[in-house]
C-alpha cells in the first residue's frame, strides 16, 4: 500500500502541492475532475486535484446510481447524447467491473401511457443502434403475462406489454474514488476538504489558486497557493460560483435540478427485476433492486435551495410513494416503510423555457478571458469521454504556448486503462477472480458473505484489505468489530483519504444508503478508532459524530417544505 492517498498524510500533501508548479489543477473531485485528472496525469501532465468537501460529495454520490445509455434522452430526440453515452458505459463497465454491474431493465407500456408497443419497441431498436449494443443485450419485446412473469408486482390493469434492455448499475461514489485513486497511483496528487478561496491572476491570466484547509491547519497555517499552467473549473453544481470569482460567469449559466430516491427493504418491497416506468404527469421513475433493498427515484425539480447540503422534502416523499404505489398497487408503501433516501442535484446548462426534466445533459466547455476552463452539464456515463475532451483542449492551449512540444504529450489512454480495482482480466474473467477471492477471505476466517462483500467492492485491491484482514483480526476483537469492518475502516483511511466518519459511511461503503442498520451499529467503534488514528481532541470527535447522527436523521426524516 502507498501512503500518496492517506488521510493521514493529506495535511502534508497540501503543503507540498504548495511547493511545486503543476501543469493543470483540476477544481471539484466528482466523477468529472476526477476523470479529468486521470486523462490528463496518464498522458504525462503533472496534475493536482482539490475538493472543498470529500471526493464525490456532491452529484457524484446522489444519482440513480447507473451508467447507463439514456433512453430517456432519445425520447427528446437528443440522438448525439445516446449515441455517445451508449458507447461509452461499455467503456466504463469493462475499466471497472467490480464497481458496474449489467442490469436488465424492464420498461412496462400501458394503455394511454407516455410509450406504446410500437413506440416502445421502435426506440429500444433505434437504441441498440445508437449505443452499439452487444448482440447478447439488445432489446427483446414480451406480451403482458411475459411483463408480469418477469415482475409479478407491476400493475395488472390495462398493461399492455414490456420492453426488455440492459443497463448498467453501478456505485457512483465507488467509481469516482476508483478513478480518482488511479489518477493518484500514475502520479496525481488530490486533497479532499480544500477549499478555492481566491483565484491567483497574473498579467490577467489565472495562474493558480489559494486554498482554505477546510479541516484546520496543522500549527495554524490552514491556507496554501496552488499554482499550474491552466486551471480546470470542474465543481459541478459549483462551476458558477467560480465563475463569478473569475467574473467570467456570462451566456450561458447553470440550471440545477433536485432529484431524490427513496430506498425500502426488500421485506416491504420484493422487487426483483428493474423498472424504468411513467408515471401520470409524464416523469420517468427507477425501481432498482439492490443488495437487499429496492431504490426508487428520482424526481426532477428546480431548485434554488442550498447547494451543499440539499434535503428531501415531505412533498418529494410523496410524489415519489405515490409514483411506486401507483405502478406496484399491492405494497401499498407508506413513509414509514422508507428505511433511507438521498438527494442530488444535477447541474445542466440552463435553457429558456424547457422543463427540468427536458434539458439537456450535453457538456459544454468555458474558456474564459482568464484562461480559467470550466466544464458545465454532462452525465454520470459520459465522464470519461468528457475528460478526453476536455485534455485534448489543454493539450493543444499547452502546445501552443510553446509549453509542451507537439509530441510531448501522448493522446489520451483511457478507453482501455482499468481503474484502480479493476485489474481482474476484464467483464469476463470477474466472476472467476471473485469466487477465487472469496475463497481466499475465507482462509482467513471471514464468512462467505464477508468475503464477497470485499472482493465486490474492491476488485483487484481486495488483496491490500485482505492484509489488513489479517494484520487487524485481534484489534478487532478487542474493539468488538468484525476484522472485515475495521479493515474496511483501515482501508480507506490510508488509501481511499476517508477522514471524516461520513466519508467512511457514505462514500466509501454506501451504507447510510443501502445498510443503515449497519451504519448506526459500527458507527461508535469506527469513530473512536478514527480520533485516535487521526488525533483528534474531544471537541473534533464530538463535532465529527454530531454531523454523522445529522446525516443519519436527514435521510430518514423529510423537510416540511
Amino acid at each position: 500500500m502507498t501512503d500518496s492517498f492517506s488521510g493521514v498524510k493529506r495535511q502534508e500533501m497540501l503543503q507540498t502541492m504548495s511547493e511545486k508548479t503543476f501543469d493543470l489543477i483540476v477544481i471539484g473531485g466528482g466523477i468529472t475532475g476526477a476523470g479529468i485528472a486521470l486523462d490528463a496525469q496518464s498522458r504525462g501532465l503533472r496534475t493536482a486535484l482539490i475538493d472543498m468537501q470529500d471526493f464525490a460529495a456532491g452529484t457524484s454520490s446522489r444519482s440513480t446510481k447507473l451508467v447507463h445509455g439514456g433512453l430517456r434522452y432519445l425520447k427528446q430526440l437528443d440522438v448525439k447524447v445516446v449515441a455517445e453515452v451508449g458507447k461509452e458505459r461499455a467503456i466504463v463497465y469493462e475499466n471497472g467491473p467490480h464497481v458496474t454491474t449489467p442490469e436488465w431493465m424492464l420498461l412496462p407500456f400501458y394503455k394511454g401511457g407516455t410509450f406504446g408497443k410500437l413506440s416502445t419497441s421502435l426506440g429500444l431498436r433505434v437504441y441498440d443502434f445508437l449505443a452499439g449494443v452487444k448482440r447478447a443485450e439488445r432489446r427483446k419485446m414480451f406480451r403482458p403475462q411475459e411483463t408480469l412473469g418477469h415482475e409479478p408486482l407491476l400493475k395488472k390493469k390495462d398493461l399492455r406489454g414490456g420492453g426488455y434492455y440492459v443497463e448498467y448499475r453501478t456505485d457512483d461514489a465507488r467509481l469516482t474514488i476508483e478513478v480518482m485513486k488511479k489518477a493518484v497511483e500514475l502520479g496525481a496528487q488530490a486533497v479532499n476538504y480544500a477549499k478555492v478561496e481566491e483565484l491567483l491572476v497574473k498579467n490577467g491570466k489565472v495562474v493558480g489558486v489559494r486554498v482554505t484547509d477546510q479541516l484546520g491547519g496543522d500549527g495554524g497555517n490552514s491556507s496554501y497557493s496552488l499554482y499550474a499552467s491552466k486551471i480546470v473549473n470542474a465543481a459541478g453544481p459549483w462551476v458558477d460560483t467560480l465563475r463569478e470569482m473569475d467574473h467570467s460567469k456570462k451566456g450561458k449559466t447553470l440550471h440545477l435540478t433536485k432529484g431524490v430516491h427513496l430506498v425500502f427493504d426488500q421485506s416491504k418491497f420484493p422487487l426483483r427485476q428493474a423498472i424504468y416506468f411513467d408515471t401520470p404527469d409524464g416523469r420517468m421513475v427507477f425501481a432498482i433492486p439492490r443488495d437487499g433493498k429496492t431504490y426508487v427515484g428520482t424526481t426532477d425539480t428546480n431548485y434554488k435551495g442550498d447547494i451543499v447540503n440539499p434535503r428531501i422534502t415531505v412533498a418529494d416523499r410523496a410524489y415519489v410513494l405515490r409514483a411506486a404505489n401507483e405502478m406496484f398497487p399491492t405494497l401499498g408503501l407508506t413513509e414509514a416503510d422508507v428505511e433511507s433516501s438521498w438527494t442530488g442535484l444535477r447541474p445542466l446548462i440552463h435553457q429558456e423555457g424547457k422543463d427540468p426534466s427536458e434539458i439537456s445533459r450535453r457538456d459544454e466547455i468555458f474558456v474564459s478571458d482568464s484562461g480559467l476552463i470550466s466544464m458545465a452539464g454532462g452525465k454520470l456515463t459520459g465522464y470519461r469521454k468528457m475528460a478526453e475532451t476536455v485534455v485534448d483542449k489543454i493539450a493543444a492551449m499547452l502546445v501552443a504556448e510553446g509549453l509542451f512540444s507537439a509530441t510531448a504529450l501522448s493522446p489520451s489512454r483511457t478507453r482501455t486503462l482499468p481503474i484502480s480495482g479493476g485489474e481482474v482480466g476484464g467483464s469476463a474473467k470477474l466472476e472467476s477472480f471473485l469466487q477465487s477471492k472469496i475463497s481466499q477471505g475465507q482462509r482467513l476466517g471471514l464468512t462467505s458473505a464477508e468475503a464477497a462483500l470485499l472482493a465486490r467492492r474492491y476488485g483487484s485491491n481486495v488483496d491490500a484489505v485482505f492484509a489488513l484482514v489479517a494484520q487487524y483480526w485481534n484489534e478487532a476483537e478487542c474493539r468488538k468489530m468484525p476484522a472485515a469492518v475495521l479493515a474496511s475502516l483501515v482501508y480507506a483511511m490510508e488509501c481511499e483519504m476517508a477522514v471524516k466518519p461520513a466519508d467512511f459511511f457514505i462514500r466509501r461503503t454506501g451504507a447510510l444508503f443501502f445498510d443503515i442498520a449497519w451504519a448506526r451499529q459500527w458507527k461508535a467503534p469506527a469513530i473512536a478508532f478514527m480520533a485516535e488514528r487521526f488525533g483528534w481532541d474531544e471537541a473534533q470527535q464530538a463535532a465529527y459524530t454530531a454531523e454523522l447522527e445529522r446525516l443519519l436523521h436527514e435521510a430518514v426524516n423529510p423537510l416540511e417544505a
